[in-house]
């Protein structure tokens, strides 16, 4: 399969008093259009990647809101998968061009989060978890909590590895205007700061963060040679306590291994990941899970340097999660963007020299939805 990336586009992330989600919207697609050199009458369908607008903005009908925007009378629809959602509008526009439905589709993820309470934000994203986990009073970072202690516990994984993750990503957005934390810290830093629910602390976990990001895709040839290679999408129960083990996230192994074949690459052509660090110890399973190291290798594979700009296997070089943000929906929009802009050179000073083969995955709740996409130059 094949789906150009006609154009890309992104607002900053971070707590952006002075926008409502209606800028965010459109300043990332206005991006995107005008770095796809394509007209506005050329797009045939927009996919608005969007998790938490009906709980704290009061606005649904988040396709049409968009439409009206940009001032386009087209097919436009909400698409929702908790923090999945922009890897599963990606998904669902790549589809629907393999389909010849649409010719070019504008991909949309949005969220503003810091307008209301941290209680409120909590409650509405537990929107992504098990009724049962919601009823025992669980969030996300106890859940992950939950699952890093048994990789602890069964592995031996530790804090400081957890730790290096943070200090990496932090690295990584520093170099990234668009970055909600773009600052490097400490080993120390990060193990000192406040605990929010053992074994992390206030540096092992990604933001609330508003922002928005843009692709424009199409079935046509490009000038800019970026293509979709592979899309795919697995899911798993929704609660833990359903879960064969909680040390890995099933569902991206099952996506992972579907992406490669789609795409006809092994891990030994891929040259730069995203990968979803919503806590730090997300990023130690992901690449366990995706079958860079063995299992219960993660933490030794991430804190030895094999991971960090100039290194063999560059993961996050957007910050990630934990330093770029994490507005739900724009994430996994974000992350074709980041791999788009490294494989087409333009990723400035944390350019992945000679980038070709680019992974992003992309996980909602806690690995109950899980999209991975493998772009080629």
């Amino acid at each position: 399969m094949k789906v150009a990336i006609a154009g890309v586009g992104m607002t900053k992330f971070g707590e952006l008093w002075d926008k409502s989600i209606f800028d965010l919207a459109e300043e990332a697609s206005v991006k995107a259009i005008e770095d796809s050199g394509l007209d506005t009458k050329k797009i045939d369908a927009v996919f608005v990647a969007n998790m938490l607008s009906s709980k704290l903005d009061g606005q649904d009908h988040l396709g049409a809101v968009v439409a009206t925007l940009l001032g386009l009378s087209v097919s436009a629809v909400r698409i929702e998968g908790a923090c999945a959602s922009g890897g599963l509008a990606v998904h669902q526009a790549v589809a629907a061009i393999l389909s010849g439905i649409y010719e070019t589709v504008l991909v949309l993820g949005v969220e503003k989060m810091t307008d209301v309470s941290t209680c409120e934000i909590t409650t509405a994203l537990m929107g992504a978890g098990a009724e049962e986990e919601r009823l025992a009073g669980l969030t996300f970072p106890g859940l992950y909590a939950l699952m890093a202690r048994a990789h602890m516990e069964e592995f031996g994984t530790t804090r400081e590895q957890m730790a290096q993750v943070a200090v990496k990503n932090h690295f990584h957005a520093s170099l990234n205007e668009h970055a909600h934390f773009p600052f490097e810290v400490s080993i120390e830093k990060v193990l000192g700061s406040p605990s929010i629910s053992y074994p992390f602390t206030l540096f092992d976990s990604s933001p609330i963060s508003d922002g928005a990001a843009a692709v424009v895709l199409t079935k046509k040839s490009v000038r800019k040679g970026v293509a979709i290679r592979a899309s795919t999408v697995a899911t798993d129960t929704i609660g833990l306590a359903k879960r064969k083990s909680l040390t890995e996230v099933a569902a991206t192994k099952i996506a992972g291994e579907k992406a490669l074949r789609q795409a006809g690459v092994s891990l030994s052509d891929i040259d730069v990941l995203e990968v979803h660090d919503c806590f730090t110890v997300a990023e130690i399973m992901a690449m366990e899970d995706l079958g860079f190291c063995e299992k219960g290798e993660g933490g030794q594979y991430v804190s030895s340097g094999q991971t960090k700009l100039g290194s063999k296997m560059p993961v996050n070089t957007s910050g990630g999660l934990k330093a770029c943000g994490h507005p739900l929906a724009a994430t996994g929009v974000k992350q074709i963007v980041e791999i788009t802009n490294q494989l087409r050179g333009n990723a400035l000073n944390r350019q992945v020299k000679g980038a070709k083969v680019g992974l992003a995955q992309n996980v909602g709740g806690t690995g109950a939805t899980v999209v991975v996409h493998v772009l080629q130059v």
